[in-house]
């Protein structure tokens, strides 16, 4: 087992995204036709994560046209260009099957709270700027009112 980990290890991908399932991520995945490349985007929410070595997947789910779509992604697959993270969804599932037999608003996730700060790093608090001590402007004593 450990010389297949050590072959499988030269395919792993180096610079792993940190996304979780609820997640709105955007996928760059190269198309090839004929002889040219491209890039080809799909954004999408992450229903379900695979783990394991090698062969690690995720399903992306998105509506097109009224219609569900999802791809299944290989994460160590060298046709998966870039994997963007767009949003942090608030989920209390592993797996988002539920969101098939659903439409319209029904399908939203929650944003998570934090956003799209690094995990385990403590959000920053805003610095508020140093008070200056402006001086009060010089003003003469108000006169009373004449008596008419």
């Amino acid at each position: 087992m450990q010389t297949l980990d050590a072959i499988q290890s030269d395919w792993l991908r180096k610079k792993s995204p940190k996304f979780d399932v609820g997640d709105t991520v955007e996928i760059h995945v190269k198309i090839i036709e004929g002889e040219k490349e491209r890039i080809q985007l799909f954004t999408g929410i992450v229903i379900a994560k695979r783990h394991h070595g090698l062969s690690e997947t995720f399903t992306v789910r998105r509506i097109v046209q009224g219609e569900g779509v999802e791809r299944i992604f290989p994460l160590h697959s060298p046709r998966v260009a870039d994997i963007v993270v767009k949003r942090k969804g608030k989920v209390r599932r592993a797996k988002l099957h539920f969101l098939r037999e659903r439409t319209g608003r029904a399908t939203r996730v929650e944003e998570k709270l934090g956003g799209l700060e690094k995990a385990g790093a403590p959000a920053k608090p805003a610095e508020a700027p140093a008070a200056q001590e402006v001086p009060a402007p010089a003003v003469a004593p108000a006169a009373p009112p004449a008596a008419q």
